[in-house]
């Protein structure tokens, strides 16, 4: 089969991270497959690809988000107009290239196209929300990645969307050390203990403002405690929320650069060694499609702290990890303190280190074709 998969960015994002692992392992099951991806900076993916890509040109971003959204879209349409290569597969995983590939398909330039749905968004602005609408009511598919956004998708759209799951890179993600964790604390500056992490940057969705508040507690026990929240590359800037967060960090005297560690975007070559340099994962997000990163953490066998919410209750408990309610600051603070407790910390990763072999991209590749071959015999 040919099969090409629409990304709108090149940054490791969740979405992202979905689209190329299963890109590889398409292509390591024998197939032809192609990433089309936004390159908005123009260096590329954030690793080398095990298949071919194909870097779509974008211009400087436009001053409002509608305006950007709209750029964004007509950048994949008149880059994909001109592609003279075809494919028998031609499959989304976000808002924007599923929009461009509507286009496309009216026009009769392609034949079908998939969706896949991470997670369902709300918008204030009309235009957003018609195009995320539009991005889930048009596909000649749609797909995505748990049981609790199948169910929201089937309640809030009347669409039925095969699951398909994610998956987590094992040989990557590990507890064995490679000897280059001591370099990379030195350069990030970690010298602290306790050591907590968390990945996804600073925004409402990652609930950064009440995981800093929490952390501003456990300060109060262990003064030399570090909080390192990485990533954070995203189509929105969420500036408001990010001068609030600051300002929290200044009020609870949480210094920046020593018991605050925002690293940004960590480079593909150092995000595995980076679970390592932690004592527990903290992740007390409000909305995810699955939550990567928790699965890499329970790979690098890291206690976690994390939503008592779907979908991670589809694949966590009570036994496997720390479950709280994300919207209150002390229940969170007190996860983090019980985390410490070794026996406490050894029962969650005996329980949870299992896990991880039950959500290969083989597997997920192999459910991928499945669908795909259905539709293309209907």
């Amino acid at each position: 089969m040919k099969i090409a998969l629409f990304t709108y960015s090149t940054k490791p994002r969740g979405g992202v991270i979905h689209t190329l692992e299963l890109a590889e392992a398409l292509q390591c099951l024998g197939h032809q497959v192609c990433v089309y991806a936004l390159d908005k900076d123009c260096i590329g993916f954030h690793r080398p690809l095990k298949c071919p890509s194909k870097l779509v040109p974008t211009k400087p971003a436009a001053q409002s988000i509608d305006e950007l959204i709209k750029q964004r879209i007509q950048e994949f349409i008149d880059y994909l107009i001109k592609e003279e290569e075809k494919y028998d597969i031609y499959h989304s995983q976000d808002c924007i290239s599923t929009n461009a590939l509507k286009v496309l398909r009216d026009k009769g330039i392609i034949p079908h196209f998939i969706r896949t749905v991470h997670h369902i968004d709300e918008f204030n602005s009309p235009y957003l929300q018609e195009c995320h609408d539009r991005s889930i009511l048009e596909p000649d598919l749609c797909l995505c990645v748990s049981g609790y956004w199948q169910q929201q998708l089937k309640q809030q759209y009347q669409v039925d969307a095969p699951v398909v799951i994610n998956g987590i890179n094992t040989q990557k993600f590990s507890s064995k050390p490679n000897g280059l964790e001591t370099q990379l604390k030195q350069s990030l500056g970690i010298t602290g203990n306790p050591v907590y992490l968390s990945i996804g940057g600073i925004e409402p969705r990652k609930n950064s403002l009440k995981l800093l508040q929490a952390f501003s507690q456990v300060l109060k026990t262990y003064p030399q405690a570090q909080l390192i929240i990485a990533g954070g590359d995203t189509l929105f800037d969420y500036k408001p929320y990010r001068v609030e967060f600051f300002t929290i960090a200044k009020q609870h005297n949480i210094s920046v650069g020593e018991s605050l560690i925002l690293p940004g975007v960590i480079a593909d070559r150092d995000i595995s060694i980076l679970y390592r340099c932690a004592d527990a994962f903290v992740f007390p997000s409000v909305k995810e499609g699955w939550g990567l990163v928790l699965l890499e953490a329970i790979a690098s066998e890291l206690p976690v702290i994390t939503s008592k919410i779907a979908p991670f209750t589809e694949f966590l408990d009570h036994e496997s990890a720390l479950l709280v309610d994300p919207y209150d600051i002390k229940t969170i603070s007190i996860a983090m303190l019980d985390i410490l407790n070794k026996d406490v910390a050894q029962k969650l990763i005996n329980n949870s280190v299992s896990i991880p072999a039950q959500y290969s991209w083989q597997r997920s590749a192999q459910i991928h074709l499945n669908l795909y071959q259905k539709l293309l015999l209907n």
